[in-house]
């Protein structure tokens, strides 16, 4: 589905991603793990080409995308929630999903795929008139998901998903994660709750001062010395 090979990318005179290789398998849940600034998001915004690697390759279903501009990158099937939800604040629930079907669609697609969202999360149906501003962090970590899933995504990226969210929302979010990619929907997550994402990941990396330092199937990472010790203690 996706595949990064010798991708370097730099912030000036800062290198922040160092000869990356990876590959996601289509149709199951990857995951990226690495503490905070290892170069998680720098990743993210390399794939969608917002930031332009200075070396190396990026894919998609094999076609080469690190040329293309960031639109026509989501318009090849790629969904992102970034950190921080970002979702509009001023807007309703209906007009932020609404902005994730950018692509040129009919009306009756765009409300069929807007009750598929519905029904993978109620909430933002009783919540439809409601502006994004006035809703919990719980709520607009669902939105921003919602918005990401209205442009029918092959690849989902999710950039720390369930940031500062309380552990109830944490296992409500991580199902729905698993559900989407039970859906057919390809996810790449990443995430700092190694734990939670360990027991829904196929697959994972792990991330460290730009460079992957370690890769393996998420029951061989959950057994490492290393992940359990960097990520993994109470």
């Amino acid at each position: 589905m996706l595949e990064l090979d010798g991708v370097s990318t730099r912030y000036g005179p800062i290198t922040m991603l160092r000869d990356v290789s990876l590959a996601l398998e289509a149709g199951r849940i990857a995951c990226l793990l690495g503490p905070n600034g290892s170069g998680k998001t720098t990743l993210i915004r390399t794939i969608l080409g917002i930031v332009r690697p200075v070396r190396g390759v990026v894919r998609l279903g094999g076609a080469r995308i690190d040329g293309l501009r960031t639109h026509e990158i989501v318009k090849l099937g790629i969904g992102v929630v970034p950190e921080g939800r970002r979702v509009f604040p001023k807007m309703t629930v209906e007009e932020n999903l609404r902005m994730g079907a950018f692509v040129e669609w009919t009306a009756a697609d765009v409300a069929a795929r807007r009750e598929y969202v519905y029904g993978l999360f109620p909430r933002l149906a009783e919540r439809r008139r409601q502006k994004a501003a006035t809703m919990s962090g719980g709520e607009q970590a669902m939105l921003a998901m919602g918005r990401a899933l209205m442009g029918r995504p092959k690849l989902l990226l999710l950039d720390e998903p369930s940031l500062g969210l309380a552990p109830l929302l944490v296992e409500q979010l991580f199902g729905i994660i698993r559900a989407i990619n039970e859906g057919g929907t390809t996810v790449f997550l990443i995430e700092q709750n190694a734990r939670k994402t360990l027991e829904i990941a196929h697959h994972g990396f792990v991330l460290q001062k730009g460079e992957i330092v370690g890769h393996g199937s998420a029951r061989e990472l959950a057994a490492s010395e290393v992940v359990r010790h960097a990520y993994l203690r109470a």
